[in-house]
């Protein structure tokens, strides 16, 4: 699916994004509970508890979502847009 929009996009305006987060990470932040649920079984196939994840293999940019605040990936982010021209 990543390649199919890259080819739909274009590769010099396609930028795979890998938002990174542990698996604690996102029990903690799951404010609907679906973690615990999929955990408790009530949720079946969720990703990272009873289907697999499939990290990028090669994302344009890693934020890790542990280490920077939503301003500071913002900043990583846009500054890669600038770089490459994009905006």
């Amino acid at each position: 699916m990543r390649n199919f929009c890259r080819e739909i996009v274009g590769p010099k305006r396609f930028f795979e994004i890998y938002c990174k987060a542990t698996l604690q990470t996102c029990e903690k932040r799951d404010p609907k509970g679906l973690y615990k649920k999929a955990r408790n079984g009530i949720v079946n196939e969720f990703t990272g508890i009873s289907a697999p994840y499939e990290e990028p293999e090669n994302p344009d940019i890693i934020i890790d979502t542990d280490k920077y605040d939503i301003k500071e990936s913002v900043e990583i982010i846009i500054n890669k847009l600038r770089k490459e021209k994009i905006i």
